[in-house]
């Protein structure tokens, strides 16, 4: 079909083959053209982007540089060994506590239970002492008793 084509240019016959190598040829410079306007138009954008000022930025490096010096940041690591060390040994410390918290709290509960035996005992001596009271009571009826039949006994 494209074979038996042909196209009349100012004098000149294009058979079917030619006119396909042409527009072949034609689209690839068409493609390169529009590549080439495509990254022109880029390169312009990007020559219009200003660059800002970067005196302050440098200004602002050289401050920061200036205060790490003042700081002493080279000193960091050894400062930072010694707050570790310190740190282990507030965790031994705070576990020596933990240890006389429950030891405390371990004698809390046995004064605790100290105090109700206390309690107890003292409920028992009053009972004691209610019962000698008694135990008194009854004996000086009982001697008064023997005395009377004493008494009796033995008149005067």
């Amino acid at each position: 079909m494209i074979e038996d084509s042909e196209l009349k240019i100012g004098g000149q016959t294009f058979k079917g083959a030619w006119i396909a190598v042409v527009l072949a040829i034609g689209s690839t410079i068409g493609g390169g053209v529009w590549t080439a306007s495509s990254l022109y138009s880029r390169l312009e954008a990007v020559e219009s982007v200003q660059v800002p000022d970067v005196a302050p930025l440098h200004e602002s490096i050289q401050l920061i540089e200036q205060q790490l010096k003042d700081n002493d940041i080279s000193q960091l690591s050894a400062k930072l060994a010694t707050l570790g060390t310190n740190l282990i040994t507030i965790s031994s410390q705070q576990e020596k506590l933990l240890e006389i918290t429950t030891s405390v709290s371990n004698l809390e509960k046995d004064i605790e239970t100290m105090r109700a035996i206390v309690a107890k005992a003292e409920l028992v001596v009053e009972d004691v002492n209610q019962i000698k009271a008694n135990w008194d009571t009854a004996k000086t009826e009982y001697d008064d008793i023997w005395r009377a039949l004493d008494a009796l006994a033995m008149p005067l």
